[in-house]
């Protein structure tokens, strides 16, 4: 049992497929607003703000209430059409079986990330929403992790921020790639171990605590 054990998981693409019900979302304000939107390719780049990407198809002045009707729309089209990915709940179970805390920490709406987890049955201790960047660090620092998860290279480089200020803390970044990013990228970023998904995670999270872990297990150790 680990009691300083706090892992931090990002949500969209590392626990929850918010894809397709993301996608839904911007077909409704494209055909609100009569703007083209792309929301198979806006969906498909899921991981900074929404602001950022509702730049890409609105000018500047329209961002901030084409986000928030983004966000109404969100609750209505996108929770229940958004299912867990493979190994989320056992990954969130393993810290929880050693004793730790998990805190999901993303640039979600909080409101809408809260929606998600409730739905899901997602059993997080804290969570850090409408979070990237320095915010992302700032979160892992706060609650004092020791592990972030993540499936994008702002991810990976919010956890080696965090690393540099507490270097105590010993933070792991795990990539995963379940999301836009591929292993090399992750890697690049700044992770320390690659995942295909998080159905390896409580092996990773044996092995680097215990410093054991069964064989067969699909991780890619990038640094010691």
């Amino acid at each position: 049992m680990y009691s300083d054990l706090v892992v931090g998981f990002d949500l969209d693409m590392t626990l929850i497929d918010s894809r397709q019900g993301v996608g839904d979302v911007y077909r409704t304000l494209a055909a609100e607003t009569g703007v083209p939107i792309d929301a198979d390719l806006a969906s498909s780049r899921l991981g900074p703000p929404l602001e950022i990407e509702l730049a890409e198809w609105f000018p500047a002045a329209d961002v901030p209430a084409m986000a928030t009707r983004y966000r109404e729309i969100y609750c209505s089209y996108a929770i229940e059409r958004t299912p867990l990915l493979p190994g989320a709940a056992e990954a969130l179970d393993a810290v929880h079986a050693a004793g730790g805390r998990v805190i999901v920490v993303t640039s979600k709406f909080t409101g809408n990330a809260r929606l998600h987890l409730d739905h899901t049955g997602l059993d997080a201790d804290e969570l850090a929403g409408s979070a990237h960047g320095d915010g992302k660090r700032d979160a892992l620092l706060r609650f004092r992790a020791r592990w972030y998860v993540g499936d994008h290279v702002a991810d990976m480089r919010s956890a080696r921020a965090a690393a540099e200020i507490a270097p105590g803390l010993g933070i792991v970044a795990v990539g995963v790639t379940t999301g836009p990013c591929d292993a090399r990228e992750l890697t690049d970023a700044g992770a320390d171990d690659i995942l295909p998904d998080l159905l390896g995670f409580p092996a990773l999270l044996a092995k680097r605590e215990s410093g054991w872990s069964p064989p067969d297990v699909p991780i890619i150790s990038t640094r010691a």
